[in-house]
């Protein structure tokens, strides 16, 4: 009786012990900002009862534990994240990595569940981009995750992106008019560009039915996912370097739910990402992820829009209902691009800088990032929301978007993006019209949430319309920003407000602007073509499915739009083919752009008079130079460069 009163205590002192640990860790997020927050996959949900859908659809089947897995993988680094559903009390708390080789699985690795998240990460290296690799990802005795890790298709002339994002919490059904599609289109590369997560603060249950979602999409193919304001909980979002924001509206700068919650978003979605190229946190010991992403030769630059963004709030004149709205015509532009403000931040820029002269691995090049660099929207929400401008957009500050596009420029990059739920193509400018790159923002995947419409106020289209256009508005216009830009194409949704387009989400018939774009970078011919897919769309009907103004086609140098005023001696490089090249103004040292070119001639292009550096290098401008170069409209001796 005696031992058995011993054993009992000893059973409740340790049950007590445990769910002293147990509730330490069932609400990690402290705080009065953390009440409420993950609620749905904390450790404590088997204890508890909801009828909310996310609720009851995280309590999976002990052999479906494994939801999903994402992966990339560059110059010789293999990154895995393993998202899983809620553990139970005494399940294994490691996932196991095998690879199938030579017809026989074996495991390569394993790694601890980290809570809150319930994610795994996984690195291998060195890895073997040169060959397709069968995977699996293991937990227990019986749950599995099963995909391919792709090599690296640098064999490939056109290397592909699909390009998703806003995936709205209004539509909880499967994805498959989407994936069926993906699949038959193949992508190489995965680009969701924020707001995976509309439940903003239940990110783990919403980011585990978004994998749910795409998991036959997202299993055998690369992934780039970076999180947006949707997914760390905010209606907006200007992180202004981590400081603590007043509100979920998110104007005042910086983040509202507790940093742990913000860390654990940026580690579900972006620790499969290459490393992060400057890992230095932010404020509150908030990650970074910029970074770089090579894909079977083209270059991906990955940024952060938000992270390190002034917010207007008591920063600017308010000249709206809301800090960010501004309904004030014929304002002066000055009032609100004010010194000190930042859109990218000095690292970013930095990065930027430097990635656009290095090429080590890279035919073209692109900057994928959550939202685009400029206010191409007018109507919000209903057609009778008319704003002036948005500052929920990088095209503010406007002197942090010149600085953006202009590193962009100078390696000849377009930029993809989504956010706004509006498709649309621009033509960028800084100085004047149609100088810049090109940027494409794909459609909502849902778009029965927040409508947009581009819709000029006077309804005319704008200075040198797109000759040939099926739209009506295409051409050169301010934004309402008053920043230049060129409007290619745009897919306005064809309802007049979003409670009508919520009613009609589940009609094939139903042209709501939504779906997906697909990008492809050909790198024999150096053309970039933009192409945008209804969600409903029919592929037997080949482009004739796509939206209206799709697809476009492009060359690579014509993201620099700048007129050519001239050309320097010709180069003839005699012991390499397709070397990297650079051209310094010596006026004010400025970088004019950096580029591979074809073949082992070439003639560098300038814009205006003066004298020019020219350097050449076989990855990076670094192994020949030669200054005080003019432009000569003569027939100049070619200029010989001997790498080696």
């Amino acid at each position: 009786m005696r031992l058995k009163r011993i054993c009992y205590l000893l059973t409740l002192t340790a049950l007590c012990c445990w769910n002293v640990m147990a509730l330490g860790q069932e609400a990690p997020f402290p705080g009065e900002r953390g009440k409420g927050v993950d609620t749905f996959a904390r450790r404590d949900i088997w204890e508890t009862q909801s009828n909310n859908f996310l609720a009851r659809f995280v309590k999976v089947p002990r052999d479906e534990v494994v939801g999903f897995a994402l992966y990339t993988h560059d110059h010789g680094v293999l990154k895995m994240s393993a998202q899983l559903y809620p553990l139970k009390p005494g399940e294994p708390r490691q996932v196991r990595l095998e690879l199938k080789t030579d017809g026989q699985w074996r495991q390569v690795a394993t790694a601890p569940v980290v809570y809150p998240g319930w994610s795994a990460h996984l690195r291998i290296e060195p890895w073997d981009s040169g060959r397709d690799v069968p995977y699996r990802v293991r937990h227990g005795a019986g749950a599995m995750f099963e995909g391919v890790i792709r090599k690296d298709p640098v064999d490939k002339d056109t290397v592909v992106v699909a390009s998703l994002s806003c995936n709205s919490n209004a539509d909880r059904g499967q994805r498959e008019e989407i994936v069926q599609k993906l699949k038959k289109q193949d992508p190489d590369l995965l680009f969701f560009a924020g707001d995976q997560s509309y439940d903003h603060k239940q990110h783990t249950a919403a980011w585990l039915l978004w994998g749910h979602q795409f998991r036959e999409i997202i299993k055998d193919r690369p992934v780039v996912a970076i999180p947006d304001d949707h997914d760390i909980g905010q209606g907006n979002v200007w992180g202004e370097g981590g400081i603590v924001a007043d509100g979920t509206d998110g104007a005042s700068g910086g983040y509202y739910y507790p940093p742990e919650y913000i860390r654990m978003v940026d580690r579900c979605q972006t620790w499969h990402l290459p490393d992060p190229v400057d890992p230095t946190p932010i404020a509150q010991g908030i990650k970074v992820y910029f970074t770089r992403l090579r894909v079977g030769g083209v270059d991906f630059a990955v940024i952060e829009d938000r992270k390190f963004k002034s917010g207007p709030k008591g920063k600017i004149p308010q000249m709206g209902p809301r800090p960010d709205h501004i309904r004030e015509p014929g304002y002066d532009p000055k009032k609100i691009d004010l010194p000190g403000l930042k859109l990218l931040g000095d690292r970013q820029l930095a990065f930027l800088n430097d990635w656009a002269q290095d090429w080590t691995g890279a035919e073209m090049k692109a900057v994928l990032s959550q939202t685009a660099f400029c206010g191409a929207v007018h109507l919000h929400g209903s057609k009778e929301n008319r704003l002036l401008a948005d500052l929920d957009c990088n095209g503010w500050p406007q002197t942090g978007r010149r600085k953006a596009l202009e590193a962009i420029r100078r390696a000849l990059a377009c930029h993809l993006c989504g956010d706004q739920h509006l498709t649309a193509i621009v033509k960028h400018g800084t100085d004047t019209f149609r100088d810049g790159p090109y940027g494409f923002t794909n459609p909502a995947i849902v778009n029965s949430y927040y409508g947009r419409w581009w819709w000029p106020e006077n309804e005319q289209p704008g200075a040198n319309p797109i000759p040939g256009s099926p739209l009506p508005w295409t051409g050169d216009y301010l934004d309402g920003l008053y920043n230049p830009i060129t409007m290619i194409a745009y897919a306005n949704p064809a309802y007049d407000r979003m409670q009508v387009m919520r009613k009609n989400q589940r009609n094939p018939e139903a042209f709501l602007g939504d779906g997906y774009g697909l990008v492809r970078f050909n790198k024999r011919t150096r053309e970039i073509t933009f192409e945008c897919w209804p969600r409903y769309a029919d592929l037997d009907e080949g482009d004739a499915a796509q939206y209206p103004g799709w697809p476009f086609t492009f060359k690579m140098e014509d993201n620099d739009g700048r007129k050519v005023f001239g050309h320097l001696r010709e180069l003839r490089v005699r012991d390499m083919s397709d070397p990297v090249v650079q051209v310094i103004d010596e006026a004010n040292d400025e970088i004019l752009y950096t580029l591979r070119v074809q073949g082992s001639r070439f003639r560098p292009h300038v814009y205006g008079p003066g004298t020019y550096t020219v350097k050449v290098g076989r990855d990076k401008p670094n192994a020949w130079s030669a200054a005080g170069l003019k432009p000569d409209a003569g027939k100049a001796d070619p200029l010989v460069v001997q790498l080696n």
